[in-house]
């Protein structure tokens, strides 16, 4: 690409905003990684949530934290799921491998695991407290939001005490997506998909109403047109 003529400097420009999917790496897989895969990895990679040995909190399990799941475990972390749902522990220790899961509201379970955790990323899109999460920080922990509730309230002492950290990020630039592409591709990890073709797209967003999809639909456009 450095050795273009002149006449394509336009064309070189382009594609640096392009990516290059790995050969060996399933297009349909690809697509989430560009949407849900790079909100939670660059964050990740940002607040240094990829230490080998230390803990990550995972709150929600749906496309975003399905992935944040496989990159805690990626990175060597010790991942714990924090869900409201009972329903999602078997899925979250079985099929994505997570450590531990935490039914968010059982006051007992978060009270054992006060203090525990190095890092949280806070997927969840629907409102709720925050000042139960930011106690099982450990002291200088962080906590990155990457849903979108329609508000943030916590007690100024969730941050105070234990010198804790609230960050929010919401994507990724063009180095680090590829980065996080070639990432997936070495160590073989894949969003969990549901591969629909266009004219089902109706049902798909009726099912996705109803949350009943594990984890991402992917159009297939080119069978879809044939």
């Amino acid at each position: 690409m450095n050795h273009l003529p002149p006449k394509n400097k336009t064309l070189f420009w382009s594609c640096r905003y392009c990516f290059r999917i790995p050969d060996d790496y399933p297009l349909a897989s690809a697509a989430p990684l560009l949407c849900a895969g790079i909100t939670v990895y660059s964050p990740m990679i940002r607040h240094k949530m990829n230490q080998p040995g230390k803990s990550l909190g995972v709150i929600g399990l749906g496309g975003l934290g399905h992935m944040a799941v496989k990159f805690g475990k990626a990175f060597g972390l010790n991942v714990t799921v924090l869900s409201t749902s009972i329903s999602k522990k078997q899925e979250a220790l079985t099929l994505l491998g997570a450590d531990k899961f935490v039914v968010s509201s059982d006051q007992e379970q978060m009270k054992a695991e006060a203090k525990s955790l190095d890092f949280i990323i806070d997927t969840a899109a629907g409102d709720h407290p925050f000042d139960p999460y930011m106690s099982l920080l450990k002291t200088g922990g962080v906590l990155v939001l990457v849903g979108f509730p329609s508000e943030v309230k916590f007690h100024p002492a969730s941050l105070n005490i234990g010198m804790k950290t609230i960050s929010g990020s919401i994507t990724g630039g063009t180095k680090s997506t590829q980065e996080m592409i070639d990432f997936c591709s070495a160590h073989k990890i894949y969003p969990n998909i549901e591969v629909i073709p266009i004219h089902y797209a109706n049902e798909a967003l009726e099912r996705l109403i109803k949350r009943d999809v594990r984890y991402r639909f992917v159009i297939d456009i080119e069978n879809s047109l044939k």
